[in-house]
């Protein structure tokens, strides 16, 4: 993306997985440079038309110049038969934005890591995410949030909704280097089990090398709330009903 130019529709790139009567295996990569005060949105997505065994190996790379844009999307819909594993890296300079968020719900096994480098000042990196896996199904999302420079804000927020016998796994770690003083990093991950059969391991990571720093990081893992339901079913609903409500509203806020 030119210097200055400001992209006026997303650029969505669709990957297709088609069967070939055989397992099958793609390395797709991205390369987005946003040059200086440049400002774009790009989608990937991932699905496939009949559910088939295949593996998707992805590499998405984002770079910012001086005061650049980017919001960057990756959805996953993959075949339940599939395997799928990315990895977005993110580099930023002075007076940048970057947003990526990461909508996973299909795939047999799915794992995505996803690194920013704060390499400049006053930069703004936001990280989000939302899995919604069942049955058997596996998701791993492994985060860094690298903050090398000061004055440099990181927001994440990943949330996990997992029904049946899903598993889900969230790593979040955000470095503040010696140099990154005024630093403020907020990290949160959050989840919803619908099925005493789910489950889900969580790990929020700081470290610190810096004394003026403003980080914060927490996770959560429970259930529908009783009550609420109880509280919909009052009111005409049914349980099912009632149930999906409360789903989607602890989800709404990141899918809106």
């Amino acid at each position: 993306v030119q210097a200055g130019k400001l992209t006026e529709h997303p650029i969505h790139i669709i990957h297709v997985s088609v069967d070939r009567g055989t397992p099958t295996v793609s390395h797709p990569r991205i390369l987005v440079v946003a040059d200086q005060d440049s400002a774009v949105t790009v989608v990937e997505s991932y699905f496939s038309l009949t559910d088939h065994q295949y593996y998707n190996n992805c590499v998405t790379e984002l770079v910012t110049g001086r005061a650049a844009t980017i919001d960057h999307y990756r959805i996953n819909r993959e075949s339940l038969a599939s395997y799928h594993t990315s990895m977005t890296k993110a580099e930023q300079h002075d007076d940048s934005n970057i947003s990526t968020f990461n909508m996973c719900m299909g795939g047999a096994l799915t794992r995505n890591d996803t690194h920013a480098h704060l390499n400049g000042e006053h930069i703004v990196t936001r990280m989000n995410g939302i899995y919604i896996v069942n049955g058997s199904q596996h998701v791993d999302n492994h985060t860094v949030m690298d903050h090398a420079k000061p004055n440099c804000n990181s927001y994440e927020v990943y949330k996990g909704i997992l029904d049946g016998n899903a598993h889900g796994v969230f790593n979040g770690k955000v470095f503040v280097r010696q140099d990154a003083q005024e630093t403020d990093a907020k990290q949160l991950n959050k989840n919803l089990l619908l099925s005493p059969n789910a489950s889900v391991d969580t790990k929020p990571q700081l470290e610190i090398f810096a004394d003026q720093v403003k980080c914060t990081h927490g996770a959560t893992v429970g259930q529908l709330d009783e009550d609420q339901i109880f509280y919909g079913i009052t009111r005409g609903m049914s349980r099912a009903v009632a149930c999906q409500l409360l789903t989607y509203g602890f989800a709404a806020d990141l899918v809106r």
